[in-house]
């Protein structure tokens, strides 16, 4: 911390998560499936704070895909 006349400074470290194997494999199937069901996919995101992808597709398609390549529809 650093300490100023009258301002106090934090510095925040974050730790940044990388994307896994499985994660990879699961977005390229999900991708893919909605490719075949011809859906269109308006956000592809990988959250190096969470390590969660994110993907949003047609109207109301909302997919997490966590690190353990898990996929779970929000």
């Amino acid at each position: 911390m650093t300490n100023s006349p009258g301002y106090a400074y934090v510095r925040i470290e974050e730790k940044a998560i990388n994307l896994t194997t499985a994660q990879a494999i699961k977005s390229v199937e999900v991708c893919q499936s909605l490719s075949n069901m011809l859906r269109d996919i308006y956000l592809f995101r990988f959250d190096p704070l969470t390590g969660n992808i994110y993907i949003l597709a047609s109207e109301s398609i909302e997919i997490v895909i966590n690190q353990n390549g898990e996929m779970k529809f929000v």
